[in-house]
Order: C-alpha cells, then structure tokens, then sequence
C-alpha cells in the first residue's frame, strides 16, 4: 500500500534529517517505526503526509509512493483525499468544541453528507464508547487519555486507507497505553485501516505490529517482522532494558550504547 524508495529529507535546504530511507506499510497490516528522539520518525510521517513543506522541510531524493502514486510531490490536501490521515503527537484538537463537534470536523474535507457524518460518528463511539459519554464535554477539559481518543477518532471520521499514529502513548498513564493500543489493533482488524505506528514505546508496539523499522539518526539500521525484533539481542537491550538472561538493565548500563550496538559499524 504504501512504499517509501530511498529519500531523504532536507530542511532549508542545509538540514539533511533522513538517509535513504525506505520501508513498506502492506495493506491491512500495523507497522511500527521504532527510534529515540530526534531518530527522525516524526519527519518520516510528516514526508508521508505533505506536512513537510509547512516546515520548509522537502524530500530532495527517492520517492514516496500510495496505491501506485507517487505522492511525494502533492500537497497534504490532495494525499489526504487519497486516504493518509496523521494523529500528531501531543493530541492536538479544538480545545474550545465538545467531543461531538472535534469528531465532526474529521469528516468536512470529504463533503460527507449528514448521514453519513451520524454513521461515522457512531462507529467511533463503538471503537470508544466512553467518548459517548462525553460527546457533549467541552474537549479541552478531558483528560490526555481522552484527547487521544478524540483525536483517533476524528481520524477515522475522514474514513482512511491509511493511519499515520505519531506517538500515540505519550504522557499517559501505562494503563491507558495498554488501552488505546488495544483499540488501535481492534480497529485495524475491524476497519481494515492499515496503520504505521510511530512509537518509543517499543514493548507495546511490538506486541501490536506485524513487522517493524528501527530508526537511528535519520537512518532504518535494522527491520523484520515484529515477533523476530522482540527477540534480537539489541532491541532488548537498548529498546526493552533486557539482558540477555532477561533481567532489566539501569540507563546508567546502556547510556553509552550507540559505542556498543552491533549494527553501527
């Protein structure tokens, strides 16, 4: 569905941030990309989407590709049209509208009528049917597990082929990570929305993901299937603070790791 063939990404003009980066979202399937800060995954999701150029950011080599598009050089609008949603990090959503109004907002680019809006609505309170309580509460009040539901939700009101999820666990409560990535994963199943996963939360999103990209310095330095990287050595260690006989290692242990990792040579 979604393919990514060598780019890089440059921001104004001098700023090299991605190195021949490529990886594949396959239709119907969670993929995660994995990294630390600054690794250049948010960047990769905004190259994705078209919300590079609002950042001065360009992809100066390689291309992207959806469904058979080459989409790298349309506006956000037109790729959203296409079927690629992005849920930004840090929940960002009208603070001042309830719930109700934030979900409807989801659904104006795409002219849906107004049984339309009303169906879509109703299968996001099935996919979070605490945001049917709320559906009248002014957003900004809610709580950060809340606002994560919204904003998904209001994703799905633009009916996507395609979710771009940066940093969906961010700030909450392990509980309500747990939560919110169960759903992600039912309405994967359910909707049949593929999903790239942007995530530090590497236990949790390997769990979720049926394959997955490591991200270090702009570059994919490792990738396979979700279930062979929770067993790699080096995820364990420098992702899950696993040894190798499974005790959980201190940061004081791993802080010097990018001298250590056995795929920077």
């Amino acid at each position: 569905m979604l393919k990514l063939n060598n780019i890089e990404v440059v921001y104004s003009d001098v700023i090299l941030v991605l190195r021949g980066v490529s990886l594949e979202v396959p239709d119907g399937e969670i993929v995660s990309l994995l990294g630390a800060n600054g690794a250049g995954k948010s960047t990769t999701l905004k190259a994705i989407s078209g919300l590079l150029k609002a950042q001065l950011g360009e992809v100066t080599r390689g291309n992207i590709e959806f469904d058979g598009h080459r989409i790298d050089n349309m506006s956000a609008e037109e790729i959203v049209r296409l079927g690629i949603v992005q849920v930004h990090e840090g929940r960002p959503l009208f603070g001042h509208l309830t719930v109700e109004e934030n979900l409807r907002t989801g659904a104006l680019f795409r002219g849906a009528s107004s049984a339309e809006v009303r169906t879509g609505i109703e299968e996001v309170y099935h996919f979070f049917p605490r945001l049917r309580e709320f559906r009248n509460r002014t957003s900004g009040y809610l709580s950060g597990g809340e606002q994560q539901m919204v904003v998904i939700g209001r994703a799905l009101m633009a009916k996507p082929k395609l979710m771009l999820l940066d940093e969906p666990s961010l700030g909450l409560a392990p509980m309500l990570v747990q939560n919110i990535f169960d759903i992600v994963q039912q309405i994967n199943k359910e909707s049949g929305v593929s999903i790239l996963l942007v995530e530090q939360n590497a236990n949790v999103a390997l769990k979720k993901a049926n394959y997955a990209y490591v991200m270090e310095n702009g570059r994919i330095v490792l990738d396979g299937s979700a279930e062979q990287l929770s067993e790699n050595a080096d995820i364990k260690e420098f992702y899950l603070g696993l040894s190798q006989v499974g005790e959980r290692k201190s940061y004081r242990d791993v802080k010097h790791y990018k001298r250590r990792k056995r795929w920077i040579g």
